[in-house]
C-alpha cells in the first residue's frame, strides 16, 4: 500500500493512503473516521478545519473524476457533501482557490513515485495508471504546466528531481554532463502524457492493465540505458 502525503493551506502534514489509483481519484483519499462518505447530502458533525479542509479537496477530485472539470462548482461540491456554501468559501475563498488546491493535489500523486523508496516497476505502474484512471484531472494539471510561470509553483518536486538527476550522472559518467533540466523535461512529460497519447491515438481501446505493462517494459528499458534504473 502506498502513502501519499500533501499540505493544508495551514502547512500541515496530511498523510493519505491508497493501494492503487482509484479510478475516482478522490478514493485516494481517505474520509476522517466516522465522517460520512461524500455521495449524497448528510447532516454533518463538527470537525477539525483540516479535515473539512481535505474532505472538500477529495469531493472535488471525485467531481472532476466522475463528471468533468466543467460539472465543478462551489455549490455542487456543498451539495455533494451535506454542507453549505458559506463552509467551502470559508476554507476556499474561490473556485479558483479551490482548483488551485486540487492542481496541487494532482501534483503530489504524481511526484510520489519519483520520490518513494518503492520498487521502480511500482513507481512506473503508479504514474501510468494515475493518468490513465484520471484524464480530467491530467489535463488539468497539464494546462496549467504548460502555461507561462515558475515550473516549482506546478511541480513543487521540480528542483530535488533536477539534483537527482545531475548527481547521478556527475557520479556515473562525469565526462559526460547530462543537461539535466531538459533531460527532467522528458521523464515528466513522458511518463504524464504519453500512455493518454497512446491509448487515444496510437492503440485506441487498449484495456489500463496492457498499457500500464508495455510502458513499464519500455520505461525501464529506458532507465536501464541510462543507469537511472536503481535511482
Amino acid at each position: 500500500m502506498l502513502e501519499f502525503d500533501w499540505r493544508s493551506s495551514e502547512g500541515n502534514a496530511v498523510s493519505v493512503h491508497a493501494s492503487r489509483p482509484a479510478r475516482a481519484a478522490a478514493a485516494a483519499i481517505a474520509p476522517a473516521e466516522g465522517s460520512v462518505h461524500p455521495q449524497g447530502p448528510a447532516r454533518r458533525r463538527h470537525k477539525c478545519f483540516d479535515d473539512t479542509h481535505r474532505e472538500i479537496i477529495a469531493t472535488t477530485v471525485r467531481l472532476i473524476s466522475e463528471r468533468g472539470v466543467g460539472a465543478v462548482s462551489i455549490s455542487a461540491v456543498a451539495r455533494a457533501m451535506g454542507i453549505n456554501r458559506a463552509t467551502v468559501y470559508y476554507h476556499f475563498a474561490s473556485l479558483d482557490a479551490l482548483m488551485d488546491a486540487v492542481k496541487a493535489w494532482s501534483s503530489g500523486q504524481l511526484a510520489k513515485p519519483f520520490t518513494n523508496d518503492a520498487p521502480q516497476q511500482e513507481r512506473v505502474d503508479y504514474i501510468t495508471r494515475f493518468v490513465l484512471e484520471n484524464p480530467d484531472l491530467i489535463k488539468l494539471w497539464i494546462e496549467d504546466l504548460i502555461s507561462v510561470g515558475d515550473i516549482r509553483t506546478r511541480y513543487a518536486h521540480w528542483d530535488a528531481l533536477v539534483e537527482g538527476i545531475r548527481t547521478h550522472d556527475v557520479a556515473t559518467d562525469p565526462g559526460d554532463a547530462i543537461d539535466a533540466e531538459v533531460f527532467c523535461v522528458i521523464l515528466l512529460t513522458s511518463a504524464i502524457i504519453g500512455p493518454r497519447v497512446f491509448r487515444n491515438s496510437v492503440c485506441p481501446g487498449a484495456d489500463t492493465e496492457t498499457v500500464v505493462a508495455r510502458f513499464r517494459k519500455e520505461q525501464l528499458r529506458l532507465l536501464r540505458h541510462t543507469t537511472l534504473l536503481r535511482l
